[in-house]
């Protein structure tokens, strides 16, 4: 009864009618590649739980060098589920960040992004650099020796970038080395600034999806294929999904909760072994391929100028790859994107090997 009332209530001013008939309009189609699809659904899901553990774990932390290492502990040794939290949180972002980028190489290689979903792709490709430097920011915020030294390193490298490097390097930093302002900075970014960014992109990513529709491989393009109704059909595949990514990531954090290091101390020399996390591996293994010096120029100059160029190029693939969006074969495009994958696998499994 009370539910009727609620019921009632909420029609009476609110029409719903536009949303039925937009559930009840929306189909997908059907084929053997229907698998990426749940990709981006997926994403967005490890996105709210990443929000939801984040902001419990900001009530109880403090942004201060000589504190946060502390605090940090105290959260995994004395706040009830503590240890859950941070550990859904850690590994919540490890997830993420890979189901991101199989998203973003899966939408390369079968063309999604050709017209007109070009704005698409943009909002995704910097979602996925967001996330990366979610992942750097947070790494920071547990204040020992691994974090530190990997964001002097990246940092570092940032400032290496021709013309604007120093200026960023000393934006990041907040300074000229990795201190307590670094800290304070990175904490901003990480609790504010980035969320407020990736709402409004994951917002408009969703509603550009709802106008353009779900992509169709170029190479299906001009075949009948059978449309199914995005609910239940589709959305039930999605939750089913999500609940078996959920109940992996319960399962790691219980069983492999992360480690907690020493205190960062800025003067104490860099620990030997010290490695970024996975998904910095190939941008860490392409620096370890340059020399100190080509030609007389830095080669980590090179180097990193060589990868903001790559990035740059990704960004805008589909604004060179004309042939597809005027639904031709691309071979070139087709490389390149290849070229793209097996460059992030291979950089990525040597850097976990060696």
């Amino acid at each position: 009864m009370r539910f009727q009332r609620v019921k009632k209530w909420v029609l009476e001013r609110y029409d719903s009618e536009a949303l039925r008939g937009l559930i009840k309009k929306k189909y997908v189609p059907s084929h053997k590649y229907e698998i990426f699809y749940y990709m981006g659904g997926l994403a967005l899901f490890l996105f709210f739980i990443q929000f939801l553990t984040g902001f419990a774990l900001a009530l109880y932390y403090v942004p201060h060098p000589e504190q946060a290492n502390k605090y940090v502990v105290d959260i995994v040794t004395k706040l009830n589920f503590g240890w859950l939290f941070r550990s859904l949180h850690h590994w919540g972002a490890q997830i993420l960040i890979g189901v991101l980028f199989f998203h973003c190489f899966s939408t390369l290689l079968l063309k999604s992004y050709r017209k007109p979903r070009e704005l698409l792709w943009i909002t995704g490709t910097i979602l996925l650099g967001i996330s990366i430097f979610f992942g750097l920011s947070g790494y920071l915020l547990v204040w020992d020796e691994r974090a530190f030294a990997a964001v002097r390193v990246a940092t570092g490298g940032a400032g290496s970038i021709p013309i604007i490097g120093q200026y960023l390097k000393a934006f990041l930093r907040g300074g000229n080395d990795v201190t307590g302002e670094t800290l304070a900075r990175f904490y901003a970014f990480h609790v504010s600034i980035l969320p407020f960014l990736t709402m409004i992109l994951i917002s408009l990513h969703v509603l550009l999806v709802q106008y353009h529709g779900l992509s169709v491989p170029l190479f299906l393009e001009g075949e009948k294929l059978r449309k199914v109704p995005f609910f239940p059909n589709v959305l039930y595949k999605d939750f089913m999904i999500w609940l078996f990514v959920l109940g992996v990531l319960v399962t790691i954090s219980v069983l492999a909760p992360p480690e907690i290091g020493k205190k960062a101390d800025p003067y104490a020399p860099t620990p030997e072994g010290i490695k970024p996390e996975w998904y910095f591996y190939f941008l860490f293994q392409t620096l370890k391929f340059f020399p100190g010096e080509i030609f007389g120029l830095s080669g980590e100059t090179i180097a990193v100028s060589l990868i903001t160029l790559a990035a740059i190029f990704f960004l805008a693939i589909p604004f060179f790859d004309r042939k597809s969006s005027r639904g031709e074969k691309s071979r070139t495009f087709t490389w390149v994107g290849v070229c793209y994958t097996v460059y992030f696998l291979v950089m990525t499994f040597l850097g976990f090997v060696t």
